[in-house]
């Protein structure tokens, strides 16, 4: 089997943007601009029907959602003894489908390596 010539990024515990489309560039053959533009424009389209308060469900790797934060009361960080309301708010929240889920789940020994918690 060949060498996976993006091994080296997959050790860092950061996987950047500009990784995800050199990535993308390097698979798909196109320039770094056009991976990019797709890269943004995906992002962007998720990001608007998160805003429609619409879920993005993406089979075998998760489904992001918006729901709400309830509020709850806080305290002042420069005076503790009182406490202010914290309001209701959107939230995204990410739930892991089932195939990436197994997937990370295999990366346990590699992350106890690590001393991740």
């Amino acid at each position: 089997m060949a060498e996976d010539p993006y091994l080296y990024l997959r050790k860092m515990a950061n996987f950047t943007k500009k990784e995800i489309i050199q990535e993308v560039s390097d698979r798909l053959g196109v320039t770094q601009t056009l991976s990019s533009k797709m890269f943004h424009m995906v992002l962007e389209i998720v990001s608007r029907e998160l805003a429609n308060s619409n879920n993005v469900v993406v089979r075998d790797f998760g489904t992001f959602e918006t729901k709400i934060a309830k509020g709850r009361p806080g305290r002042n960080p420069k005076d503790p003894n009182k406490t202010i309301p914290i309001p209701d708010r959107a939230v995204v929240k990410f739930l892991v489908g089932k195939a990436l889920k197994e997937k990370v789940a295999k990366t346990l020994p590699e992350l106890q390596q690590r001393g991740g918690s």
